[in-house]
């Protein structure tokens, strides 16, 4: 076997997501509850894979545009059009995923030293680019409400704060935020001119109120949605962004000099997905989130999550989550512990993606455990 070769001194800054070591656990049991998975249990919408299908038969296999294709780029300009008003014609970057978008925003923008706000807990992707770019993340803590605090944010601003990252509804604990908590971070980045990305991955899915963009309420926001949780189009790979001209430029450029272009048969499905009603899933994640709310709101001490498909449940009294999680996996429920998400390690992360009856059991095990 070959010695060993040596590595690029910026990999020593990540290390292997704890999500993917329990995915990587999950294929060797047999019939594992799976609560720890991020990702539909839907399958993509009828005419968005006809239309990928006959995508491919008529030879629409090849490069397109860096940018992604005219027809995608303008579907979501009407998108957004209806949805913020927007008169003018504001610049579109279709990605490969909102993955491949924060990849590029974070290159673009993220000099050595240049310090990033990330609400905690957060997705596990955020501090992990900043760290690559040669960053410093800076987590202000949302617990216990999970509630984003103005101020606190405000105290943690110095000389070198470059970005705030607003993920709302939010990986993993399902906080989506009122328009009331945006607009204070609003004017807290406008006065100290910071860059705003807003991944809004889990748009689609809120379940109590109105869901409520950053972008409409501060124009330095790089807003960045995606196909994968809408339309379960997971391993599609297909995201798109907007913002500023000159940061979009520059990620279109990076995107040329890297992923080239999102796949050319999922943006030509992209543009049927954007017209498919997917209101019927967001109705049984709204069922499945209260089977969950009520399952373990006296147990655990579960706060009411209003959004995407996750809740960030407290561990048991005198456990830690990781020790509860290795009692869970024991007993055949695969969830995730909460310090794959944050620094601390006193919550874990149910994913309720999946069937009525699976989530029934793994509740069950899980009270019985707590």
């Amino acid at each position: 076997m070959p010695k060993s070769f040596p590595i690029a001194e910026r990999m020593a800054k990540l290390d292997a997501s704890g999500i993917r070591k329990v995915f990587d656990l999950a294929a060797a049991m047999k019939d594992p509850i799976n609560l720890s998975i991020g990702q539909p249990d839907f399958d993509v919408p009828e005419p968005v894979r006809r239309e990928a299908a006959e995508a491919i038969a008529r030879g629409f296999n090849k490069y397109t545009q860096t940018q992604g294709t005219a027809e995608l780029r303008a579907a979501v300009g009407k998108g957004l059009a209806e949805e913020f008003g927007w008169t003018d014609e504001r610049p579109v970057l279709i990605t490969s995923g909102v993955s491949g978008a924060l990849l590029l925003a974070f290159l673009s923008v993220i000099n050595p030293g240049d310090e990033v706000i990330i609400l905690e807990p957060y997705f596990v992707m955020y501090s992990h680019l900043v760290n690559l770019c040669g960053g410093v993340p800076v987590c202000i803590s949302t617990y216990p409400s999970f509630r984003p605090d103005a101020d606190r944010m405000a105290e943690a601003i110095t000389p070198r704060t470059k970005m705030l990252v607003v993920n709302s509804p939010c990986n993993p604990t399902g906080a989506v935020y009122t328009q009331a908590e945006l607009e204070a971070l609003a004017q807290v980045a406008r006065k100290h001119g910071l860059l705003v990305v807003s991944d809004e991955i889990y748009n689609s899915f809120c379940y109590d109120a109105p869901f409520v963009s950053m972008a409409g309420l501060y124009e330095h926001t790089l807003l960045m949605r995606g196909f994968s949780k809408t339309y379960a189009m997971t391993g599609w790979r297909l995201g798109w962004c907007t913002g500023p001209k000159n940061v979009l430029e520059k990620m279109t450029m990076l995107q040329q000099y890297s992923f080239v272009c999102a796949p050319s048969m999922a943006q030509a499905a992209g543009i049927v997905a954007l017209g498919v009603d997917v209101s019927q899933h967001q109705d049984q994640y709204r069922r499945k989130r209260d089977m969950v709310f009520a399952a373990l709101a006296r147990p655990l001490g579960l706060a009411k999550p209003g959004g995407a498909f996750y809740a960030f449940v407290p561990a048991p009294k005198g456990q830690t989550a990781t020790q509860f999680v290795t009692r869970a996996i024991q007993n055949n429920v695969l969830i995730i512990p909460g310090n794959v998400f944050s620094t601390q390690d006193t919550h874990f992360r149910l994913s309720y993606a999946t069937s009525d009856e699976k989530l029934a059991q793994g509740l069950g095990i899980l009270v019985k455990l707590a």
